[in-house]
């Protein structure tokens, strides 16, 4: 595999991001990268996430440099062993879609949480509810932005201002209908 393949997806001072291609987001290519950047003096927390083939670092820049972090991964990719090396893209296992993503992010908070408070979190973690928080989310976030025009102008003259009036009476409806179903 070329180092050109890597992608930089954040780099700043004391931490790089970086997306390894698709042949080797493998568990044994992780954990060699893992334990290969930890043992560069400086380095002080490496995270590695399978799926997504993203490498974070984070690093004392006065110890290292980005280079020898780029350098070091150059090195631990030549030397995998034969049975590590990354394989054709084609037969590389396919990322996780949204939907997983997002159960297996479900199950890990469920699993998180105190037994006593388990049920709460599955409830509220289910696609209703989160709907149902987005939703409140913004039509608070509306109220917030307009507060100043409702309490300013809209209720002076609410003839003068009868759209503004009917479009929040319409969004009102939406809400209500929509928790109702």
């Amino acid at each position: 595999m070329e180092a050109r393949s890597i992608e930089v997806l954040c780099r700043d001072t004391g931490y790089l991001r970086l997306r390894l291609p698709a042949p080797c987001r493998s568990a044994a290519v992780g954990a060699r990268l893992e334990s290969g950047l930890k043992a560069l003096p400086g380095v002080q927390r490496v995270t590695w996430l399978t799926p997504e083939g993203k490498l974070a670092i984070r690093f004392d820049a006065r110890a290292v440099s980005h280079a020898d972090i780029a350098r070091r991964i150059k090195e631990l990719l030549a030397d995998l062993p034969a049975a590590e090396a990354p394989v054709a893209a084609a037969a590389a296992e396919p990322a996780p879609g949204l939907a997983e993503r997002l159960g297996d992010l479900r199950a890990r908070l469920i699993a998180a949480a105190p037994a006593r408070f388990r049920p709460l979190v599955e409830n509220a973690t289910t696609e209703k509810a989160l709907t149902n928080f987005t939703n409140d989310v913004v039509a608070f976030y509306l109220i917030k932005v307009h507060w100043e025009l409702i309490t300013r102008y809209w209720i002076k003259d609410p003839v003068k201002y009868a759209n503004a009036w009917l479009t929040v009476f319409y969004l009102v409806f939406l809400l209500v209908r929509y928790r109702k179903s």
